[in-house]
């Protein structure tokens, strides 16, 4: 049975593809000025990200499942230390030189 408008699937899309359209949007009209900030916030939000794939990769009942939840949890890591390592080097330029 077909739930029609309403199909799982096609919400799931329809959001992916909203979600794309309106982070280009908000990422494209952000002064320069504000991306250290946003790039720390974003980080933490790769954390939160990095605790998700941990739960995927412990709960996963299938073999399939603990593998792409493994995968995640790298793929989370990188994000994570690379926004970081990303952030500070973007700080470091606003110390002053002795």
């Amino acid at each position: 049975m077909e739930s029609g408008f309403f199909d799982p699937i096609m919400v799931s899309i329809y959001i992916f593809l909203l979600s794309i359209f309106v982070g280009f949007e908000i990422i494209t009209k952000i002064p320069p000025t504000l991306h250290t900030p946003l790039m720390s916030g974003a980080n933490a939000i790769s954390g939160i990200t990095l605790v998700g794939s941990l739960v995927a990769a412990s709960v996963g009942g299938t073999k399939i499942s603990a593998i792409l939840g493994f995968c995640a949890v790298i793929f989370a890591t990188i994000n994570v230390v690379g926004g970081f390592l990303v952030t500070d080097r973007m700080l470091s330029m606003f110390k002053k030189k002795k």
